[in-house]
């Protein structure tokens, strides 16, 4: 706290003394200390020595007092003229504040009942450091009502104090309420600076609502007040966590432009979203750039270039750049051990990854709940489901481990590997240990049951969690005079609280929201309408749908694709292309997955050219697309030509650097689907001449049509492709290639035995892969090809 007050006010130059007018000051300050201990009340005999006072001598006095009830009626008193003030005296309260109970706190309160009674005016430095002392004793409900009581002792917050009321509102994550407080200071003509839009910007980002966070920018601009470096980093960091990297290179340039020369937090803000985004090679230019404007790799820079590395599995470049770091004497942290952790378990090395936390302690670091963490999601991801559980129980009770993400890691698994009862009994369980399930956790486990057909546990599932674990509160909600059904009809109720003065009772509103209620996000009704197109109930996923716009919940890319895809898959295409145009009307973009299941359901329905089309519509609606290419690959398609338009295609994409494989290869399944080999053989071509990787989908695709055609040698080289890539095909296609080879007669015995072989040393079971029927034909075979060697003799 008292870092973050001294950046919001200047220190004051305090003036150096001779030693005469040390020894005058001594004196001054023992004749106060005297009218502090034995005048009752001190307040009138304060008065009299005002002349002789400064801000050294306030501090002494404080420093010598040993009663804390005198010393802060002194302090309160003292505060009253500007002139005194100091950081010194500001600090010293807070540090008597909070070494000692609680008891000094009521201590406080009956100074300032004392002095208001006197009729002596409370200035809001006085309750500024109540505030601060209580958020120092992680009491931010007493710092709440300490700012909410200043009215009863008729004192008007000054800008520090509520800047130090926003700075706890956004660190407890309460952005609501102070964008609240923010409203009211706007209304109430308060002079802003640099630092309360700083602190509500700061508080925008980090809950994702970076619009609203460039809003404020703007506004702060508007309002003539300069962005500091510590505004521009917080807006930078804000847009590379949104993926609005561009942005926040314009917002970077515009700050060194403005001669606001950017500090390693700003340079190392830049690197960490691009390295966020797997965008390593332009973060290595980019910190070229950098070193040659005098900046040098540090700890937090190293992290975050090692994350980005692991993020991108260029593993071995990661091990060295740890290497390096060591090399150059920087110690990690706990927080780098936790992505080396992470970037292990990615690799597959789970032991080594294990072993890393020893060498945590060995460096007297103590691995936290994120470190462990990280731990337990690679045993799951593994599928090591019983040494994640194990682990958990080892170090349950240390550094309040397990928390919530532990339990909810833990149910995610068990979810993914099916074991939803397993994942049950983990929520229950969580329940029992007073640890409070997050949105996520609710997810994880609301889709675990949709995927294993348990619809109506997850209704279930999804109505607890709406109603949260204070059901009373709920209802009052929903049900009284200020209804609370969305997010804006919360911030109404909260911003009428504040403006009434019961910032307090926002605050606790707010709190008891966050500890009962977990409100099902966009997320959650993605996860039931998906359960409910899957299961072919359309009528519920669509009310479901209507539901969550009525509780002001916006439909997003997934919500509009998952009900295509359901209407599609009870063939109600017209609907599904209609649903289309309601999502681009109301605003929500479509993505490329939406374009693609549209594509996937035309090729189904032998419309491949249709497909091609839909791509192209989607291509249009993108930025630096050439649109003379588009149009040319439209008047190909429409006489029925393949190759050229493809090859046009591939080199616009190759040439923006934005190349998806995707389309081509859902256009070489639809080929395959409406038995148009020529076609589906001449983009094959293609798409080898350009190095595009085939996916084990469309490789199956193509096997089973060669197979039909009878280009038993061409089916072969698909599936030797497949075996080179490490695909595993299903059963059915491999015993449908292998039956097809032996009866076709054309492929020789031997080549259909090193085909097999070829199968076992790439992972292959053939006891297990091959059925009845292939076993018997490949015997019949075998005996074949004898009889046929003994004759030949």
């Amino acid at each position: 706290m008292k870092k973050f007050s001294s950046s919001l006010i200047h220190k004051p130059r305090f003036r150096h003394f001779s030693s005469s007018s040390l020894s005058r000051s001594t004196t001054i300050s023992t004749e106060v200390s005297s009218i502090v201990h034995s005048v009752d009340p001190m307040e009138p005999a304060l008065e009299q020595v005002v002349p002789f006072l400064s801000p050294e001598i306030i501090t002494s006095v404080l420093q010598n007092q040993q009663n804390p009830y005198l010393c802060f009626r002194f302090f309160v008193w003292s505060a009253r003229r500007k002139q005194f003030r100091s950081w010194s005296s500001h600090n010293l309260m807070i540090d008597m504040l909070v070494s000692n109970n609680l008891d000094v706190f009521d201590a406080y309160w009956r100074a300032l009942d004392e002095i208001k009674k006197l009729g002596f005016r409370i200035s809001s430095d006085a309750f500024a450091v109540l505030i601060a002392g209580y958020w120092e004793m992680k009491s931010a409900e007493k710092a709440v009502e300490s700012f909410g009581k200043m009215k009863e002792f008729d004192c008007e917050p000054n800008l520090f104090t509520y800047n130090l009321i926003l700075h706890i509102l956004v660190n407890k994550g309460m952005v609501l309420l102070a964008l609240a407080v923010y409203n009211l200071m706007l209304k109430l003509n308060c002079h802003l600076n640099c630092a309360t839009y700083s602190i509500l910007i700061d508080g925008l980002c980090k809950s994702g609502k970076i619009s609203d966070a460039l809003e404020l920018f703007d506004e702060m601009s508007e309002r003539g007040i300069m962005p500091s470096k510590i505004t521009y980093t917080v807006v930078i960091s804000g847009l590379c966590q949104a993926k609005r990297i561009d942005d926040a290179y314009r917002l970077f340039e515009n700050m060194r432009s403005s001669c606001s020369k950017p500090d390693s937090v700003t340079y190392n803000a830049l690197l960490n979203g691009v390295c966020k985004l797997g965008r390593m090679d332009e973060a290595f230019v980019l910190l070229k750039n950098f070193k040659n404007d005098g900046f040098a790799l540090d700890l937090n820079s190293y992290s975050s270039f090692i994350d980005g590395l692991f993020r991108t599995k260029r593993f071995k470049e990661a091990h060295d750049m740890f290497q390096k770091m060591i090399d150059a004497d920087i110690t990690p942290d706990v927080v780098l051990h936790t992505i080396m952790i992470r970037g292990l378990c990615d690799e597959g090395r789970v032991q080594d990854a294990f072993k890393m936390i020893k060498e945590m302690t060995d460096r007297n670091l103590v691995p936290d709940t994120q470190a462990y963490n990280t731990l337990i999601k690679g045993f799951c991801d593994m599928g090591l489901l019983d040494e994640a559980r194990s682990l958990k129980l080892e170090i349950s009770g240390v550094n309040e481990f397990p928390d919530t993400l532990t339990y909810t890691i833990l149910i995610s698994g068990m979810c993914r590997y099916g074991l939803v009862g397993d994942a049950e009994n983990i929520f229950n369980e969580m329940e029992k240990c007073g640890c409070v399930p997050s949105v996520v956790t609710f997810n994880s486990l609301i889709d675990g049951l949709c995927k294993s057909g348990e619809l109506q546990k997850a209704h279930l599932l999804f109505y607890k969690m709406e109603i949260g674990r204070n059901p009373s509160l709920f209802l009052r909600l929903t049900q009284g005079s200020d209804r609370v059904v969305d997010s804006g009809s919360l911030q109404t109720l909260v911003t009428k609280l504040c403006e009434s003065g019961s910032t307090l009772k926002a605050y606790k509103l707010l709190n008891q929201l966050a500890d009962t209620v977990m409100m099902p996000t966009i997320t959650t009704y993605n996860i039931l309408i998906n359960g409910l197109c899957k299961a072919g109930i359309l009528d519920g996923a669509f009310k479901l749908f209507k539901e969550l716009q009525l509780k002001g919940n916006m439909p997003d890319s997934v919500t509009y694709g998952t009900l295509i895809n359901g209407l599609q898959s009870v063939g109600r295409e017209d609907d599904a292309f209609m649903l289309l145009e309601q999502m681009v009307g109301s605003g929500c973009k479509p993505t490329p997955a939406v374009y693609k299941t549209l594509m996937k359901w035309s090729c189904r329905r032998k419309k491949t050219f249709a497909a091609f089309n839909l791509w192209l519509k989607y291509l249009k609606s993108l930025p630096k697309r050439d649109e003379r290419v588009i149009n040319l690959v439209e008047g190909y398609l429409q006489k029925g030509e393949i190759e050229r338009p493809v090859r046009l295609l591939l080199d616009m994409d190759i040439k923006l650097q934005d190349l998806d494989s995707a389309p081509y290869t859902i256009w070489l399944i639809g080929f395959c689907q409406g038995r148009k080999t020529k076609e589906a053989l001449t983009l094959l071509s293609i798409l080898k001449e350009y190095n595009i990787n085939l996916t084990p989908p469309s490789c199956v695709m193509l096997i089973s049509t060669l197979c039909r055609e009878g280009k038993f040698s061409l089916g072969v080289e698909v599936f030797l492709y497949a075996l080179e890539r490490g695909f595993i095909l299903k059963p059915r296609i491999c015993n449908n290639l292998i039956k097809s080879l032996i009866q076709s007669r054309i492929i020789a015995y031997d080549d259909v035995y090193a085909l097999m072989e070829k199968m076992e040393s790439c992972g292959y079971d053939l006891d297990v892969y091959l059925d009845d029927r292939t076993k018997f034909l490949l015997h019949n075979r075998r005996k074949q090809e004898r009889r046929r060697n003994v004759l030949t003799r």
